[in-house]
């Protein structure tokens, strides 16, 4: 459908660090393997999604939230003519920068970095990470991913201007990344909105009638489902629904994105780039639909009481595990002590605690702090 907006692997900026080419994989799927085999990639597997795993042993996890990503996003690839390899690579990269309980993380971080006048930005951790704190390499720091793969990361879910983001000047400020790179976000919240009702329903948080109620696309399908299988558990009815929703959205973000295109008039990746808005959406009914249920649950799941709990607790221990390493750097970790002075003690402290999974920092609190 877009192939002529494909972005071409030949013609990749390249790598940091010059290496020869492999023999029977592109740089791209060499993008992708490299994530898979990075620690940082393994840790989302101990990594909260939306809810702990105490309360149920099906929910999802970053890794497996990850994992659903990347299908979406090289479906939409694939019918689309895009790179499938530059997007699964992105896909399954788009959360490493996450830190341990989910965004409640992200917000206790980066409100503990506003204190010296700086931020936290999973994105900016994420290029971070693949560019400098893996250490896999002999003759180079970090991952060394195609320049379109560190691009992609830092821009898949928003567009900087120049000198806005001084970290990720490097990163063409001012344009569009590829159209690859632009899939991920939608396919994230595709990804995160049907799984977070899934997870939702499976605690007992809300019911299938509730959602319906004040969503309307899926009420249509609710009642669809209803009606085609009446005599099937209500469970079953409720993931035949979900998968309707998904297949629904999904291909709302394809005829959308072709819609778009065409209208723009693009022609090939450098109109792309220099495009003043992002080319990739929904439809207009897809796109309320999503709306619509982004809306519920942020009314229904993420400001639950159970979970809004679990999130202060998680906000106020990060902020004394902060505080406790700030005024005894000696206790952190050589490889991370000995960063300092050559960077600022809180830049190192908030690294340090961003890579840790839930349970790590967990133990490490404990042993800490008692």
């Amino acid at each position: 459908m877009l192939r002529h907006l494909r972005f071409p692997v030949e013609r990749s900026a390249g790598r940091r660090y010059p290496e020869s080419a492999h023999p029977y994989r592109n740089a791209f799927q060499r993008d992708r393997d490299r994530i898979v085999h990075a620690r940082a990639f393994r840790r989302l597997e101990a990594k909260t999604q939306v809810f702990t795993p105490g309360l149920c042993d099906h929910f999802r996890n970053r890794l497996t939230h990850t994992i659903e990503v990347a299908q979406i996003a090289r479906t939409v690839a694939s019918v689309l003519s895009l790179d499938e390899d530059l997007t699964e690579a992105l896909a399954l990269a788009h959360d490493i920068g996450h830190p341990p309980f989910s965004h409640a993380g992200e917000d206790a971080l980066d409100e503990q970095m506003k204190r010296f006048g700086a931020r936290f930005d999973h994105n900016v951790h994420a290029v971070r990470i693949v560019e400098s704190f893996e250490h896999s390499y002999a003759r180079f720091p970090g991952l060394n991913l195609s320049f379109e793969v560190r691009e992609g990361i830092a821009k898949h879910s928003r567009d900087f201007g120049p000198g806005e983001s001084p970290e990720l000047e490097e990163y063409l400020p001012g344009w569009r990344p590829p159209l690859e790179a632009q899939l991920i976000d939608l396919a994230d919240e595709i990804a995160y909105n049907t799984a977070d009702l899934d997870d939702a329903v499976s605690a007992g948080l809300l019911s299938p009638e509730e959602v319906a109620a004040e969503a309307p696309y899926y009420r249509e399908l609710h009642e669809a489902a209803e009606q085609q299988f009446p005599g099937a558990p209500e469970n079953a009815r409720f993931h035949e629904t979900l998968r309707a929703l998904i297949d629904a959205l999904v291909s709302g973000l394809i005829n959308g994105t072709v819609r778009r295109s065409s209208e723009a008039g693009v022609e090939n990746v450098e109109d792309v780039r220099r495009h003043p808005a992002r080319l990739a959406t929904f439809t207009l009914e897809t796109e309320t639909a999503n709306r619509d249920l982004k809306r519920f649950l942020h009314r229904h799941v993420y400001t639950a009481p159970a979970l809004r709990g679990e999130r202060d607790r998680a906000a106020g221990m990060i902020g004394e595990l902060f505080d406790f390493f700030l005024e005894h750097p000696e206790r952190l970790p050589a490889s991370h002590s000995e960063l300092i002075p050559g960077e600022p003690a809180y830049r190192v402290v908030c690294d340090y605690i961003a890579g840790m999974t839930d349970g790590f920092f967990q133990r490490t609190y404990r042993q800490m702090l008692g």
